[in-house]
């Protein structure tokens, strides 16, 4: 029977997140800012769900490198338009574990106005 728990995301593998939101500062994506690093258990699921806030006056291209920073197959891209409150970024995908625990990691337009929130629903067999 699987389990599920409700967890902040986790920039470092096996840590605890605050919850609070996490600052994208990272201008490209090889050097992209973690925001979750999934399980390194092959069993279990992260089913992450990341909304994003845009503070500045101007649209900010966001990118999310979805487990594989170097694949362009691997990015997501979005244009978060200014001052619109949450904007769901990544709507529950899935990452399953891996030896080598993939790693979400983002980049933006412009250093330091895109803030993203989020939490990971763990599936454990």
């Amino acid at each position: 029977m699987a389990t599920f728990s409700k967890l902040t995301l986790q920039p470092t593998s096996g840590t605890t997140g605050t919850g609070l939101g996490i600052k994208v500062a990272a201008t490209a994506i090889a050097s992209g800012t973690t925001i979750h690093t999934a399980n390194s258990t092959p069993s279990t699921i992260d089913e992450i769900w990341l909304y994003a806030v845009n503070t500045s006056s101007a649209s900010v291209k966001l990118t999310i490198g979805w487990g594989a920073v170097t694949d362009p197959d691997a990015t997501i891209e979005v244009t978060v338009l200014p001052e619109a409150g949450l904007v769901t970024v990544i709507p529950g995908l899935l990452l399953q574990g891996n030896a080598t625990p993939k790693v979400v990691k983002a980049s933006a337009g412009t250093a330091d106005v895109i803030v993203l929130h989020g939490f990971v629903n763990r599936i454990t067999a």
